[in-house]
């Protein structure tokens, strides 16, 4: 299954709740995420709530082109659940694990 979003709304500040198609939902806080060229200008609070879901990208867009990953949100959304982090290993947002040989 591919991961997009279906929903998304403004909570506050940089932070939005998504809604991804495997039922879970969060709030992600982007304030972190919104550095080069075309992020930067979505520091302005009245630019960042001017988003929306994007059907055909399965992601949350800004009008000036702007857009994220549906597995980076995902990532900063549910990266502290343990449950996850094997899958975010795979996906190359955490280091993998080394086994240690004794």
């Amino acid at each position: 299954m591919f991961l997009h979003i279906i929903s998304a709304r403004y909570i506050d500040q940089y932070k939005i709740e998504i809604q991804f198609n495997d039922g879970r939902k969060g709030i992600v806080n982007l304030f972190a995420s919104l550095k080069g060229k075309v992020f930067q200008p979505l520091q302005d609070l009245v630019l960042f709530q001017q988003f929306e879901v994007d059907v055909e990208l399965g992601t949350i867009r800004w009008a000036n082109g702007a857009d994220l990953a549906p597995e980076y949100l995902y990532f900063l959304t549910f990266r502290d659940l343990p449950e996850l982090q094997e899958k975010f290993q795979k996906w190359g947002y955490l280091p993998a694990k080394v086994a240690v040989n004794v």
